[in-house]
């Protein structure tokens, strides 16, 4: 199966690591020139010099999503270096919370709401006119299996992923016609840097984390890359509106 990818472009925002850093990558190796946008900076350059050093093309811009100016500028950016934007990995996300519903606070709130929500609504709103412009294009957006249920202690960051999937499925009606695809990716526990430090702090978590899944693992970094990938390619021009379950059977319980 081709996945159609010569002569692109592919954004990815969160790209300092994890899931960025290894869809990033993918999209290199697809032959696709890649921008890098994160505000961590020593990570977002380290992703660009790896796609560059194995031969391809990266740019990294950092970028704070909560702020219209910045996106705007990332965008801006884009255009300036390749001159136009195909496929965009809206990955960029944070998770803080430590205790159930009752137990948080306005700023826990307001700031996952605003990297999550805020920022995967900004991102879209600057990327579709850059998409339309072109007669088409492809967004993925991060969500999660917490999108997708409930997630008990960690009741807002639910929220928000429940929003991305809104978010994801609205814009893809509206711009079904105008060939502009819309799509989630739905991860449940990945080996990331993350989840490795929380597994470091209690090993508990991690046979917790490979317990909910049914296949007996968590997931890899590669596995959400491809799936971000076939969501892009001509291959799934027919898919649009989906929240893509990558959870190794979680969901399916």
């Amino acid at each position: 199966m081709s996945l159609s990818f010569s002569g692109r472009v592919a954004l990815v925002t969160g790209g300092a690591a994890g899931i960025g850093r290894a869809t990033a990558l993918a999209f290199a190796n697809e032959g696709l020139q890649v921008v890098v946008s994160d505000v961590d900076v020593a990570g977002g350059e380290a992703t660009a010099a790896l796609i560059r050093e194995a031969g391809g093309e990266a740019l990294f811009v950092r970028c704070d999503v909560t702020r219209d100016a910045e996106v705007k500028v990332l965008m801006e950016r884009t255009l300036g270096a390749y001159g136009r934007l195909d496929y965009a990995f809206n990955n960029a996300g944070i998770e803080i919370e430590k205790g159930k519903l009752a137990e948080g606070s306005e700023a826990e709130y307001d700031a996952i709401m605003g990297v999550n929500v805020k920022g995967v609504w900004l991102c879209m709103k600057h990327q579709i006119p850059l998409l339309l412009a072109q007669g088409g294009g492809a967004i993925v957006n991060t969500a999660s299996v917490a999108g997708l249920g409930a997630a008990p202690k960690m009741s807002i960051y639910s929220a928000s992923k429940h929003a991305v999937i809104g978010l994801t499925k609205s814009a893809a009606v509206e711009y079904a016609k105008k060939k502009v695809r819309v799509n989630a990716v739905c991860p449940a526990v990945i080996d990331t840097d993350m989840f490795r430090r929380a597994y470091e702090a209690d090993p508990k978590k991690g046979e917790f984390a490979a317990a909910m899944h049914p296949v007996g693992r968590i997931g890899k970094v590669e596995e959400i890359a491809t799936a971000v990938l076939y969501l892009c390619c001509d291959n799934a021009a027919f898919t649009t509106g989906h929240a893509l379950a990558v959870d190794g059977g979680a969901t399916a319980i």
